[in-house]
């Protein structure tokens, strides 16, 4: 029986304190506040995000980050991108005592670029006894917590560390595979999000599947790009963390992402669709990221600059749907690495 603290009680945080408890384990789901952990301790479900899956009895939840991550064996930290350093320096004594600290974060920090591992080892300092890792795939949290099967891959630096949390999370609904490609997990992640607002664009405007394969099959290559260039291996991105996320993300009605895209497409614009939502939409700082860092390392992304047009410098969806259509012919067997 492990040990887990797990800081986070949104949608995917919860759904993992849930699912290693049915599993047997000790795991504490750490509330920002007492009285959101008595809210949640009370009810013994979550019913914002999870209305009617109840908490296992060994799931425990408190304010207190001493009780959630004072003797675990392993935390897992599941929180909004723009919000991972604010609980990294407010957690830092907890969180760097730990043996292993997953990041389950899919995003890229707006302004640096940079992903949450490495937010994580800036906050956490260059004492900190941690190892540092990374979960992510196809991971859907209402089917997971419903039992549905599901697969997602952890990686490490340390592969003996990545197996001892696969040992952790696996039962026989959610399959986790290991890595020690960190930098491959996290951008597949964080960079599959880009391509699925676009995605949910090509479904509000009624395109049809042949358009979408096509930017799906585009913008993998697109990612896979940048992903090479920033250090990550090829192959990560044809694997869980990469196709098998962007596929799930990109035809999911239960992707945040595909339906801000969606939405798009129908002709709303995007701060009255954020203005609706009630979970952070990734991709949008995400997209501004990865061009920023795309023109720095110099990798061709045109589906990431439209969309980055579309979003922030006025392009409508005609207009980018033209000009990537129309790009100069090429050929499709170039290396992911080559422009």
């Amino acid at each position: 029986m492990a040990r887990i603290g797990v800081v986070g009680t949104g949608s995917w945080g919860t759904t993992l304190a849930v699912i290693t408890a049915r599993q047997g384990h000790a795991p504490t789901l750490w509330a920002r506040t007492a009285a959101e952990a008595h809210a949640l301790a009370s009810a013994r479900e979550h019913r914002r995000f999870h209305p009617g899956i109840r908490f296992p009895e060994n799931l425990a939840i408190t304010a207190s980050a001493e009780e959630a991550l004072g003797s675990a064996d392993l935390a897992i930290v599941a929180v909004p991108t723009a919000r991972l350093r604010e609980n990294a320096r407010q957690l830092r004594r907890h969180l760097a005592g730990a043996p292993l600290v997953l990041s389950a974060v899919k995003g890229l920090e707006p302004g640096t670029g940079k992903r949450p591992t490495e937010m994580l080892a800036e906050e956490l300092g260059s004492d900190r006894r941690c190892l540092l890792g990374v979960i992510s795939g196809p991971n859907l949290a209402r089917e997971i917590i419903a039992g549905k099967p599901a697969s997602a891959t952890v990686a490490c630096a340390s592969i003996n560390a990545a197996t001892a949390a696969q040992a952790v999370l696996s039962s026989s609904v959610f399959r986790v595979y290991t890595t020690d490609d960190v930098i491959g997990v996290e951008l597949g992640g964080a960079l599959k999000n880009i391509v699925t607002i676009c995605a949910g664009i090509i479904d509000g405007l009624g395109l049809g599947d042949n358009a979408k394969g096509g930017l799906i099959t585009r913008g993998l290559h697109e990612i896979t790009r940048l992903g090479v260039a920033m250090g990550a291996r090829p192959e990560t991105f044809a694997g869980l963390s990469g196709m098998g996320d962007l596929i799930a993300s990109c035809y999911s009605k239960l992707s945040r992402n595909r339906f801000l895209g969606e939405e798009l497409g129908k002709g709303k614009k995007l701060e009255d669709i954020l203005k609706g939502m009630d979970q952070t939409v990734e991709g949008v700082q995400a997209t501004v990221a990865a061009v920023e860092i795309a023109t720095r390392l110099g990798v061709e992304m045109p589906i990431a600059s439209s969309l980055k047009q579309l979003l922030f410098e006025g392009l409508n969806v005609s207009e980018a749907i033209d000009s990537l259509m129309r790009r100069a012919p090429a050929a499709e067997s170039r290396m992911a690495s080559q422009p």
